[in-house]
């Protein structure tokens, strides 16, 4: 592989001044290439100076899902080099079935466990990224009528250049599916955002659940980085999430040996590095509820959580998430995606800000597939809910 490592002193990538020539190019890979230590210190060194943090394309996480979920190599990586350097990435692969018909196509590839699809790009380099990338589609489209990315964040820095990308290039694209989810991002204090988020009322059932809880045993939360006892604190998450309703249905992450690898080897990356927090509420000496947070400057994502529904009428997993809003007072945090389905039950009422999500549909190739495109687009979004539209 023709990268070599970053060196500590220059971890980022510099967008090329204007007018300064800087060879760009834009290839596939094999994941299993990306696989090496001087590989992988250039890509953590990506995640460094990225416009748009997405913890579930660096390293530790991409890498363990590709180790558990394709064994065969069969994703392919989009490198993206500025000046050799490795300034972009994204997991892609060709697809026969687009969801459940027989439709061809290129898509970023995510997995059930993966919340955002949005790539690792250098900072100021997010349109060279897009041209390079659409150019690449267009010549390797084979089979495929479009390019598909889903789990794409539709606000920021990437979504407004590929944006611009689509409209110089005059290139039809469409928004194909768009929910909002939770999002944590004020300026008040955790205590001031916990009462303007839920009511009186509401606030002193939570008080008095927590004085019933109490008076169960000893109650105790704690707040952990790193990777003490994370061996243990990792069992105890699958055991307490499996023994709830996702056990049940078979969709814990202990349910399945892939998962379950995946998550360990996960969490033990993200705390090598500095990249987890976890929160834990105790009774005596019994975890009770479980999250864990990607801490990824300037956001953060709300990873994973579990409760023991034992407990369910003290309501474990609001406290947990009240510990949680201490993420306001954290040094270069801004932000925090709760990685929730729109209209979560719980985190929707606590959170109050919103995060626009979305798949999205965009035309390759020469004239004729980029009309069979038009054709399939405007079908389906005839049959989609309105608000969704070609991207202007």
């Amino acid at each position: 592989m023709a990268s070599s490592a970053i060196a500590e002193t220059d971890l980022a990538v510099q967008a090329p001044a204007p007018g300064a020539p800087c060879p760009l190019d834009l290839r596939a890979v094999s994941w299993r290439e990306l696989d090496t230590p001087g590989a992988r210190l250039a890509w953590d060194a990506l995640a460094a100076c990225t416009a748009e943090p997405n913890p579930f394309h660096e390293s530790w996480y991409l890498l363990a899902a590709l180790r558990a979920f394709d064994p065969d190599g069969q994703i392919s990586i989009l490198r993206f080099e500025a000046g050799r350097e490795l300034a972009g990435l994204l997991p892609v692969q060709s697809s026969r079935r687009y969801y459940h018909r027989p439709i061809p196509h290129l898509a970023s590839w995510v997995h059930p466990n993966c919340f955002l699809g949005a790539p690792l790009v250098a900072r100021g380099l997010e349109r060279e990224f897009w041209r390079a990338l659409l150019k690449w589609t267009d010549e390797n489209a084979g089979a495929a009528l479009f390019l598909h990315l889903s789990q794409m964040p539709l606000s920021g820095p990437l979504y407004e250049a590929l944006r611009a990308v689509l409209a110089e290039q005059d290139r039809l694209a469409a928004t194909v599916h768009r929910e909002d989810r939770a999002m944590l991002a004020s300026d008040l204090t955790p205590e001031a955002y916990f009462e303007a988020s839920l009511s009186g009322k509401k606030r002193k059932e939570l008080r008095r659940q927590f004085n019933r809880l109490a008076e169960l045993g000893e109650v105790s939360m704690t707040r952990t980085t790193g990777d003490g006892h994370l061996a243990r604190w990792i069992e105890d998450f699958l055991a307490l999430e499996h023994s709830g309703w996702k056990g049940t249905n078979g969709s814990a992450i202990a349910s399945h040996q892939t998962t379950t690898r995946m998550f360990k080897e996960a969490l033990f990356g993200a705390a090598t590095s500095g990249r987890l927090e976890r929160l834990t509420l105790i009774l005596d000496g019994e975890p009770i509820a479980m999250l864990a947070n990607f801490v990824t400057p300037p956001g953060a994502f709300s990873y994973k959580t579990a409760f023991d529904e034992r407990y369910a009428r003290y309501s474990p997993g609001v406290l947990v998430q009240r510990e949680n809003l201490e993420l306001l007072g954290k040094p270069g945090i801004d932000w925090c995606d709760s990685c929730a389905s729109a209209d979560h039950p719980m985190i929707d009422h606590i959170w109050r800000e919103r995060r626009p999500i979305g798949r999205l549909s965009i035309a390759i190739g020469g004239k004729v597939r980029r009309t069979l495109f038009a054709l399939l687009v405007k079908a389906e979004l005839r049959r989609n809910p309105a608000g969704l539209a070609p991207i202007a």
